[in-house]
């Protein structure tokens, strides 16, 4: 596609989950009209989260999918403008920045970064149809629904043991299966480990097969070095292997640190002036949507000012907020219907 036929925008936002709808919320309140490249399959990772305890505003669990929702009511009706298109190829080279789509090309001042980050999982049969129904991949999130029960998880590092040890205030007895015959994680999170009492540490163990069908109803572990197997009677399984951030699009182009997240500084710069990131591609180590969207929010008034101070930058779209109108002939509605009954009442007086 030529220049001519690219798409002009302010700020591009990478992303629709929790970190990037938050983002989108606080650009187009800054007067900012951003553009939100949702992919195919918007909001995240919380949308295969059943329930959420921990998401302040919500006194009852709310699903992951319906707080998507409401997110993205929320932004559309500021004005936020959504593509289910994901980033294929970015080139930040420039002082203008690049988003090639599978359906076009943008181009833009500023870039937000809210791709997320995915979890490694188990191949298993089961596996994925069991998400949410057993099979967990945050002990954060989903400890308090395992209460008093008896749970499995697979990993041997810092995150598997750490919440390991957070499980365990939680339910009866904890397995950790782990491939090898001593942890990768730090010592000191290992000793922790070990001196719980409701943690068995299974050495040498990986998991074979899941059972259930609706729900999880146990595992069929093997040893591997003995081959022997069994059955283990849980009724949750937590894998914490580690995630896959999603950078692939950015084709080196964001400084990224050991582990593939991208690296920011405390007001989510990048290294890359006028690129900012939010959300789970940044974040290794808690991986929560109110962090998330917390990020967003900063991202999205860091990008804002960037936006404000640059020379160059392409005018600004008009923000449409949806309820705006409405909104205007109520409070002017109201007001004659205030000012109506004053005149009255002083008529009444005379």
């Amino acid at each position: 596609m030529s220049e001519k036929n690219r798409q002009e925008e302010n700020l591009i936002i990478i992303g629709g989950g929790p970190g990037g709808l938050s983002a989108s919320i606080y650009a187009a309140r800054n007067g900012v009209a951003p553009l939100v490249l949702n992919g195919p399959e918007p909001g995240g990772q919380i949308t295969t989260t059943s329930e959420l305890e921990n998401y302040p505003g919500f006194p009852e669990p709310v699903g992951g999918f319906e707080l998507t929702q409401k997110m993205t009511e929320q932004a559309e009706n500021f004005g936020v403008r959504l593509e289910y298109e994901s980033a294929e190829e970015v080139d930040f080279s420039g002082d203008k920045f690049i988003v090639k789509t599978e359906a076009g090309e943008y181009i833009a001042d500023s870039i937000i970064i809210a791709t997320g980050a995915e979890p490694k999982t188990l191949g298993l049969d089961k596996e994925d149809s069991l998400r949410g129904n057993g099979v967990s991949y945050c002990a954060t999130c989903d400890a308090a629904f395992f209460r008093n029960k008896e749970v499995a998880i697979v990993g041997g590092g810092d995150t598997a043991l750490w919440e390991s040890t957070f499980l365990a205030k939680f339910a009866e007895k904890v397995y950790i299966l782990h491939r090898r015959d001593k942890f990768r994680g730090a010592k000191i999170l290992g000793d922790r480990v070990k001196a719980k009492e409701n943690i068995e540490i299974l050495w040498d163990t990986e998991v074979k097969s899941i059972k259930g069908e609706k729900k999880l109803e146990g595992l069929r572990i093997f040893n591997n070095k003995t081959n022997e197997e069994r059955d283990l009677d849980v009724d949750g399984l937590f894998v914490a292997i580690g995630h896959h951030p999603r950078t692939e699009c950015l084709n080196g182009q964001i400084e990224l640190d050991d582990y593939g997240y991208i690296v920011t500084d405390k007001k989510q710069h990048t290294n890359v002036p006028g690129v900012f990131a939010c959300g789970d591609v940044q974040d290794p180590d808690y991986r929560q949507v109110v962090i998330a969207a917390g990020s967003g929010a900063k991202a999205a008034i860091e990008a804002s000012e960037y936006i404000e101070e640059k020379e160059n930058a392409f005018p600004a779209k008009e923000v449409k907020m949806k309820n705006m109108d409405q909104q205007s002939d109520s409070e002017e509605k109201a007001a004659g219907e205030k000012e109506e009954g004053s005149l009255n009442l002083s008529l009444s007086l005379d």
